[in-house]
């Protein structure tokens, strides 16, 4: 059977052994819940005994209300990478941070280059933020959370740094703050807004993502991956199969090997029964 908007090019592939899937955009509805068709495949792949792990931009702290609806197992990439973390136990299996001096590094070269970017930090252990830099409504509703200039809540357990302008656009935002600091971190956008996201150098959502296979035994050749967005680019390029959702961004499109239904449509569950027969 041909995978839901897919092309056959050749004899059809084998089944995957790992599923790697955003979610906001990919695996989560318009509400961004999980729906019972997706609860429902997830669950049959969980006792075919294909792991289904999931790849996001989010960090841990917008993640706990999706573990009971995805089933409470498996592994989760969160932070574009820079995160492992082990669901059932609900602890960090990895970090891989950023050093304090490059963070700094990094904040004084966007002052100088871009002025008027504010900053905000993803740690394992939570979040903190420049007093200027206009927060997500669920980072807004946590107390007390750290507030500083970068140089002061700056440490050493960073695992994304988040930079924000108010007047460029966002990809022109992001190709400035790639041209200025892209040799420092790895820089990638996720946001219809002009947030641009850094991982350490080197750290994407496929870099993590082929450490944790290279544990399991699995090959890129037997995972299939999903993704709606631009720092989900790395991933699908680094996948044996790769779908971009129906809406997703126009280089995202461009660069998978195949389409998938949109995400209020189910379309990773849809494609997922097609290839496995379920």
């Amino acid at each position: 059977m041909v995978p839901a908007g897919g092309r056959v090019t050749g004899e059809q592939a084998p089944r995957p052994r790992l599923v790697a899937t955003d979610l906001d955009g990919t695996l989560l509805d318009a509400a961004g819940a999980v729906t019972a068709r997706t609860r429902e495949v997830i669950s049959v792949l969980d006792e075919m005994g294909v792991p289904v792990v999931f790849v996001t931009g989010r960090p841990m702290r917008w993640m706990e209300t999706l573990w009971e609806a995805v089933g409470g197992h498996g592994l989760a990439i969160c932070s574009n990478g820079g995160i492992v973390y082990d669901v059932p136990t609900h602890s960090v299996r990895q970090a891989r941070t950023i050093p304090r001096d490059v963070l700094v590094k990094v904040g004084r070269t966007l002052r100088r280059t871009v002025p008027g970017t504010t900053f905000a930090l993803e740690k394992t252990g939570g979040f903190a933020l420049e007093d200027d830099f206009l927060s997500h409504a669920d980072d807004r509703r946590v107390p007390d959370v750290p507030r500083g200039r970068l140089e002061q809540i700056a440490d050493g357990t960073v695992v994304k740094l988040l930079a924000r302008h108010d007047r460029l656009a966002p990809e022109e935002f992001w190709g400035v703050v790639e041209e200025a600091v892209g040799r420092l971190v790895t820089t990638t956008w996720s946001s219809v807004g002009s947030l641009v996201e850094m991982s350490a150098a080197g750290v994407t959502k496929a870099s993590t993502l082929a450490e944790l296979c290279r544990e399991l035994g699995v090959a890129p050749g037997e995972v299939v991956a999903f993704g709606d967005m631009p720092n989900d680019l790395p991933l699908l390029e680094w996948a044996g199969t790769s779908y971009a959702m129906g809406n997703a961004h126009p280089t995202v499109l461009a660069l998978a090997d195949h389409t998938a239904p949109r995400h209020d449509e189910d379309g990773v569950a849809r494609t997922l029964a097609e290839i496995f027969g379920l």
